[in-house]
């Protein structure tokens, strides 16, 4: 029992780290939130962003890395 759940806050915090360095790698790609489908529209002082491109990759990103860790656990 205990050891399974420090299996499981080791594999969190790893997941973590892993999302932190990504969140720092994204800033360094140009092309990430400018890519087709990503809404930018600004009038006056109001300005809308939505990408919603870059949403959808991302999801689908996380999508299989979380299944290819869930499997790991079965």
């Amino acid at each position: 029992m205990l050891g399974e759940m420090g299996r499981l806050l080791v594999i969190l915090g790893i997941v973590i780290v892993a999302i932190g360095a990504l969140l720092l790698v994204a800033g360094r790609v140009p092309w990430l939130g400018n890519l087709p489908g990503d809404i930018s529209w600004q009038r006056g002082n109001f300005r809308l962003y939505a990408p919603i491109t870059t949403m959808i990759i991302v999801s689908l990103l996380l999508t299989l890395i979380l299944n290819v860790i869930a499997r790991l656990f079965r």
